[in-house]
């Protein structure tokens, strides 16, 4: 077993259910959406972003276009929080329709990244063989 693919494998999926986690719910109904998990989704998908810098095949390459896509998307989704929360010094719980759909439709476009990441986890994962 290559413990790198291990904690590869590990990141990515644990990206995708937070990220999973995080935008379920109402999209305007911010009492259906945890900042935490949306900081901790940011985090993780950080670090498999940061992982997948090494691979140099094609693959690895789309596997960190679709990173970065979501890293970016959720980055721009906590600043957007962060900004109508604290910035603006509104209570969490009393934030507008609009502005919790626009921090949950950017983590939504993180996950369909995410997903894409999954699948394509998946795919290298079915094409691997063995070597003997």
């Amino acid at each position: 077993m290559n413990f790198e693919k291990v904690v590869f494998g590990f990141f990515v999926l644990l990206a995708a259910t937070l990220n999973f986690g995080y935008v379920t719910g109402e999209i305007d109904n911010p009492l259906h959406h945890n900042a935490f998990e949306l900081y901790a989704a940011v985090v993780v998908n950080v670090i498999a972003t940061v992982l997948k810098l090494g691979d140099r095949t094609q693959m690895g390459a789309v596997h960190l276009a679709s990173s970065l896509v979501a890293s970016i998307q959720l980055l721009a989704a906590a600043v957007i929080w962060i900004w109508e929360t604290q910035g603006k010094g509104i209570d969490p719980l009393l934030v507008t329709e609009h502005q919790m759909s626009m921090v949950v439709s950017l983590a939504l476009g993180a996950l369909l990244a995410n997903v894409v990441s999954v699948v394509l986890l998946v795919i290298e994962t079915a094409n691997f063989r063995r070597r003997a």
